[in-house]
Order: structure tokens, then C-alpha cells, then sequence
């Protein structure tokens, strides 16, 4: 029988995937987005498919936010505890600024380049599409309000869809969100996201920056908030969570917590609780196949021997089969040895007509012995 070994994730370890996540997502996302002259297809699948693949790879850890406005969600909604909220916030921060500086720095590597306007940063009015600045507000509440609902539903613990694909529906509704929302405001639906270039692309960007970090926060705040009046918990929420300030354990993990998404503290495929996205039983260093039979030492050196008959892998020792059974030699009756005379001259006990060594038998059925000369 396997062994499955708890691992819960360190604060460090914590920071580190969120950072390293956010980083990802805002210099695949954004530099999609500055190179493709602006393909909203292209950035859309881009802020997508980053989501998904570092939620497969990093939501194990941190449960894959790369957000603010998802902590604030995920706080709200009762999956995480406000001692933990500016940790992640700051990882998330921080991972958004080391993306822009990167893309400033890769910009340059074109002669001529100005960052000034050309960082994938957001935008509404006169520095974009016109979008009135109130409209702006309402379209990144709306679009992160939806966003932060899908996450909390896909990550419910009642949620019967298998666990293993949260990242793909959570990657899907980003680049939903993106198609929608890029001409209008460049989509952000994230602070982090608008901070880490916006602060490289001038001073017009700067100032609109307030705008795509309220927005998203009140639209998680909405969404964290009514999800559970709504649809119910699921889960008893974690201690400090939710409109509950009193704190809680750093290294509390539970069912239905934010980071216990993704089969972390959900059972798993296969039966296996708490395994991987539903991996088999894996073997430890050192310990027994799980899946081997155990074999009787023998008393000589300790060498093994083979299980006795009857278990598994030795032939069965079946009943010898009773006569008249299928597989069984038929008996058959002893033949009768030939008499041999005693002394010349006397005769031989009469055998079966027509049996080898005996004379035929004439039509009474006796038989003649002649006399010897």
C-alpha cells in the first residue's frame, strides 16, 4: 500500500510561485500584445493560455492567483485568510514589475524604440479608443466580477467537474474576457497587470492607472461577496476569511481553500485522495512496490523465495480428478494374466472366448485340450 506524504507549501514557497507566475503572465501576455501590433486574437489566446499553464504549474503551490483582485475574491469568498493577502499581493507586484522592466529593457534592443505608449499598457479616452472613463469602470468592474465568479465555481469543492481541468476553464474565460474588452481599454481585469508596464509607459498611463486598479478590485470584492449568498460555501470558509478580519493560520489547508484547488485537498482521480491531478500511487524511494507481492525470506542468506502455491503468480494445485470427470484417465479393467500349467499335461483354466493366448472357443463355448504325444 502507497504512502502519500502531506506537503503543505511554505510562505516561501508561496511568494515564489506567485511571483514567478505573475511574471509569466504579464510578459507573455503584454509582450504578445506590444509585437503583434496589437492582434486581439493573438493577446487574447496569449493572457489565456499563460493563466492555464501557470495555474497546471504553480496552483499546487500558491493556488495560481497571479492577481490581486482573484485574492481579494478569493478572501472575500471565504477560500483564504487576510493574513495571507498581502504576501500574495506583493508577490503578484512584484513579479508584474520585473515583467515590464524585462519587455523595457527587450524594447530597446529596436533602434529607436520609445516605451512611451508602446508597452501594452491600458487605456481609456483620449489615450485609447475615446471610452469614456466612467464606461472604462463599469467594463473592467463587470469583466473581473465574471472572471473571479468563474474561478470561485470551478474551484468549489461540490463542483463535480474534474478538478484537473479548473486552469483550462479559468485560462478560457481570460481570453473570453480579452476578445471582448481589449479595443476598448486594453483589458486588465488585474492591478498587477496594469501596474507592471503601465509605470514604463509614460506619464498619460501613469495617471490613468488609478482606474485599472480600482475597477478590478471592486469587481472581485462583488463577486467574493456574493458567491456565497448566492450559491452557498461549499466548504466551511477558512478561519479569517470572508468580512471575518480576526486573522487566521498561515499554513491553514482545507477543502474548498483557494489553494487547495486543483486536487489539492479534493479527492483525486482514480480514488486517490490528495494525489496529483489524479496520478496512480507512486512508489518511494525505498519503500515496496505497491503493487508487488510480498515474497517469504528464505532462512538461507536471506534470499527469497518463492510464495508458496496459491498465491499470487504460482500455479493452483488443483483435486485430483475423480474417475468419470472430464480430464480424468478413464480405468481401465485389469487384464486377466495368462494361467500357465502347472506340470505338462495340465490343462489351463478356461479363459474368454476369443481373448489373445486362449484357443477360440468352438459353438458350445468349451474347449479342447489335446492330450501331448
Amino acid at each position: 500500500m502507497s504512502v502519500i506524504v502531506e506537503d503543505t507549501p511554505t510562505t516561501g514557497q508561496k511568494f515564489a510561485g506567485e511571483v514567478l507566475g505573475t511574471f509569466v503572465l504579464v510578459f507573455f501576455g503584454c509582450g504578445t500584445a506590444i509585437y503583434s501590433g496589437g492582434d486581439l486574437v493573438a493577446t487574447g489566446l496569449a493572457f489565456g493560455l499563460t493563466v492555464l499553464v501557470m495555474a497546471y504549474a504553480f496552483g499546487r503551490i500558491s493556488g495560481g492567483h497571479f492577481n490581486p483582485a482573484v485574492t481579494l475574491g478569493a478572501v472575500l469568498g471565504g477560500r483564504l485568510p487576510w493574513s495571507q493577502v498581502g504576501i500574495f499581493m506583493a508577490a503578484q507586484l512584484l513579479g508584474a514589475l520585473l515583467a515590464g522592466a524585462a519587455l523595457f529593457g527587450l524594447g530597446h534592443g529596436f533602434e529607436g524604440f520609445v516605451a512611451e505608449g508602446n508597452m501594452g499598457q491600458n487605456f481609456y479616452g483620449d489615450q485609447g479608443s475615446g471610452f469614456a472613463w466612467w464606461a472604462a469602470l463599469l467594463l473592467e468592474l463587470l469583466m473581473t466580477a465574471v472572471f473571479v465568479w468563474v474561478i470561485l465555481a470551478v474551484t468549489d469543492a461540490r463542483n463535480e467537474v474534474n478538478v484537473a481541468l479548473g486552469p483550462l476553464a479559468i485560462g478560457l474565460a481570460l481570453a473570453m474576457i480579452h476578445f471582448a474588452s481589449i479595443p476598448l481599454t486594453g483589458t486588465s481585469v488585474n492591478p498587477a497587470r496594469s501596474i507592471g508596464v503601465g509605470v514604463f509607459a509614460g506619464t498619460d498611463a501613469i495617471v490613468q492607472l488609478w482606474l485599472f486598479v480600482l475597477a478590478p478590485l471592486l469587481g472581485a470584492a462583488i463577486a467574493g461577496l456574493t458567491y456565497p449568498v448566492l450559491f452557498g460555501h461549499g466548504a466551511e470558509p477558512v478561519d479569517g476569511s470572508g468580512l471575518n478580519f480576526g486573522g487566521g493560520r498561515k499554513d491553514q489547508l482545507v477543502p474548498g481553500n483557494y489553494e487547495a484547488q486543483w486536487n489539492q485537498g479534493q479527492p483525486a482521480s482514480w480514488g486517490q485522495p490528495g494525489a496529483a491531478w489524479g496520478a496512480p500511487p507512486q512508489q518511494q524511494w525505498g519503500q515496496p512496490d505497491p503493487y508487488q507481492q510480498p515474497q517469504q525470506p528464505d532462512p538461507a542468506y536471506g534470499a527469497p523465495q518463492s510464495p508458496p502455491p496459491g498465491q499470487w503468480g504460482q500455479p493452483q494445485q488443483q483435486p485430483p480428478a475423480q474417475p468419470g470427470q472430464w480430464g480424468a484417465p478413464q480405468q481401465q479393467p485389469p487384464a486377466q494374466p495368462a494361467q500357465q500349467p502347472a506340470h505338462p499335461g495340465q490343462p489351463t483354466q478356461p479363459g474368454q472366448p476369443g481373448h489373445w493366448g486362449n484357443p477360440d472357443g468352438d459353438d458350445d463355448g468349451r474347449t479342447q485340450v489335446r492330450r501331448p504325444d
